[in-house]
């Protein structure tokens, strides 16, 4: 199977392109939730964020950081979510790495997640512990 990603990187398929490094690429989403909204994804192909090492983890913040600002400011936005989507149940359509830009302004209409009411943080936090 043939990465969408993968081919955008090679010029293969074309793609608004922000920015590229030696690992790093970054695109303007085709399906914008936002004016702005970008995609940062590493070179290599990874299927998903838990994949990447340290350094390739780095190198993809690092540009996300360096990015999200000149972003925000060139839309005239005024805040703006890191977003990153693992695995399907959560969203990740595109099997390959890639980190969100979400440009965000106080009245864009956009939503974030409600939170819930829980009464066994101290279990779940034992449990994630033990994992590590």
């Amino acid at each position: 199977m043939t990465c969408l990603f993968c081919q955008i990187v090679k010029g293969e398929i074309p793609a608004q392109k922000i920015f590229e490094d030696e690992k790093t690429f970054a695109f303007l989403d085709i399906k914008p939730i936002s004016t702005g909204h970008a995609l940062v994804i590493p070179k290599a192909h990874l299927e998903h964020f838990d994949d990447m090492d340290a350094e390739d983890t780095h190198h993809v913040m690092d540009t996300v950081q360096k990015l999200a600002p000149k972003i925000m400011e060139a839309v005239g936005a005024t805040a703006y979510n890191v977003g990153v989507n693992v695995r399907p149940d959560a969203g990740q359509a595109v099997m390959h790495t890639h980190v969100h830009i979400i440009p965000r302004s106080a009245d864009d209409g956009l939503k974030s997640w409600p939170g819930m009411d829980v009464d066994n943080l101290e279990e779940i936090n034992n449990k994630i512990e033990a994992l590590l």
